[in-house]
């Protein structure tokens, strides 16, 4: 399991909530910012996304055909993307009743999660049909990682058809609990005495946040731990040192040719959420160019991500796009050295141990 790092963030008095109220920055300021413009829309977004895959999966089922298929492919897709912006906002309600490893769980290296699902479609479990009763079985047979199987793993050409009805019937219960998960964390974001409410006012009372260095930190986190994440886990998980040296298998949705749909959806995430919290505002003036190359180095990432297409074992084979996806691990790495060392080191942060340190 994945541990969030402890950090020490020691920050100019504007952003402690003690100064006065004319301060320009305030740390309650940063986190409602970052809770209205980018969490509040990222998860809204997801549940509508979620949604609509729901409705595709199931108009599926009831009239199978390819061109039905290729259009609940099509809302999988737009899905992945908008979870995988959300998800960088990976601690409040999405941590809680496990929703966070029910909606994607992986790295699955062993294939225990793929082993599971197999063996539903191959035992025909009712009770895996129903997303009532779905969502209390294993978390790796209920969120993304499950569905992709059921639409594009080995035999999803029965649902084209009417031969094998009980694939797409599971399927339509793991879209519905991805709908269902996505439409509980969207409204428990929105609860005006919920998890935001105590984010975004840190004070001596708050069971969470003690004051505005842990709200800020928290935040501060998210940039660090995730461009972490897309280096070192989604990237450097399949991409080797060199040529020949690499794991398409091992990439996250490469069933379904996501993988850099994926990335682009979190390096998109990262990017909207810095421009909207405006925690660039907290820099010293002559230090403030450091938010605008954040900015312009994570919409460089994106527009990469976005330029590799189809399969990724074809994009590693090819010289050209593997380039681009070295160019991402560069950009991330560029990121990374910027944000968790130069930023940082103006608001006197420093890591402990990593997110990624454990099992």
């Amino acid at each position: 399991m994945l541990k969030r790092s402890a950090l020490l963030f020691v920050l100019p008095l504007a952003l402690l909530g003690v100064s006065p109220a004319s301060a320009a920055v305030k740390a309650s300021d940063i986190i409602q910012r970052a809770i209205d413009g980018f969490v509040r829309p990222a998860y809204a977004d997801l549940h509508e996304h979620a949604q609509v895959l729901a409705k595709a999966v199931h108009k599926l089922c009831e009239a199978p055909s390819r061109g039905e298929l290729e259009t609940a492919r099509a809302e999988f897709s737009a899905t992945v993307h908008a979870w995988s912006s959300a998800e960088i906002i990976g601690f409040g309600p999405i941590k809680e009743n496990n929703r966070l490893e029910r909606m994607l769980y992986w790295p699955d290296r062993k294939g225990l999660g793929l082993k599971q699902v197999q063996a539903a479609l191959a035992d025909k479990d009712p009770s895996a049909t129903d997303p009532a009763q779905l969502a209390g079985k294993s978390i790796a047979m209920q969120g993304l990682g499950a569905l992709e199987f059921v639409l594009y793993g080995d035999g999803a050409d029965a649902l084209t058809g009417k031969d094998n009805p009980y694939r797409c019937a599971y399927g339509a219960a793991v879209a519905g609990n991805i709908e269902a998960m996505a439409g509980e964390v969207s409204a428990a974001w929105n609860k005006p005495d919920g998890f935001a409410a105590l984010w975004a006012n840190p004070g001596p009372q708050n069971a969470l946040y003690r004051d505005g260095n842990e709200a800020v930190t928290e935040l501060a986190g998210v940039f660090i731990n995730e461009l972490e994440m897309v280096r070192d886990v989604r990237l450097k998980g399949f991409l080797g040192g060199k040529p020949g040296a690499d794991k398409p298998k091992q990439a996250i949705y490469w069933r379904s040719q996501n993988t850099a749909n994926s990335l682009a959806g979190n390096l998109a995430g990262i990017d909207t959420l810095f421009q909207a919290s405006k925690l660039g505002d907290a820099l010293p003036e002559d230090e403030r160019w450091m938010a605008e190359s954040i900015h312009i180095q994570l919409a460089n990432g994106v527009a990469t991500a976005n330029s590799i297409q189809g399969p990724i074992d074809k994009t590693l084979a090819d010289p050209a796009l593997r380039e681009k996806l070295e160019h991402l691990a560069l950009i991330t790495s560029s990121l990374s050295t910027l944000i968790g060392t130069r930023l940082t080191a103006e608001f006197g942060l420093t890591a402990g141990f990593s997110s990624l340190d454990g099992d």
